[in-house]
């Protein structure tokens, strides 16, 4: 399983989870264990969390990412611009030197 896989299945857990949580809470509110205030506000702090962990996750990712490609030296997307803007720089003094 890539790394990717296995991000993305935790997400989709995650997402599950966030489901169950409020199936959990309807329950309550319609034990008459929570009021309904009390549910929305516990479902809506339960998701901002998620929401936040979610985001400093991908975060967190997104460095651990970037630092191996660095590790691995390889090109970035900028680095191949401008080598393409080198070489159409290039092409087009070659076109005009074969033009004399």
């Amino acid at each position: 399983m890539s790394l990717f896989d296995t991000i993305r299945n935790t997400m989709l857990a995650g997402f599950g989870v966030q489901e169950k949580v409020r199936e959990f809470v309807d329950e309550l509110v319609k034990k008459g264990e929570l009021s309904e205030s009390q549910g929305a506000k516990l479902v809506k702090e339960w998701s901002d969390k998620f929401e936040k962990n979610t985001t400093d996750i991908s975060k967190s990712l997104n460095e651990v990412v970037t630092k191996t490609l660095e590790k691995m030296n390889l090109p970035t997307k900028d680095d191949i611009q401008k080598l393409n803007e080198k070489i159409d720089s290039l092409a087009s003094r070659v076109a005009k030197v074969e033009e004399k």
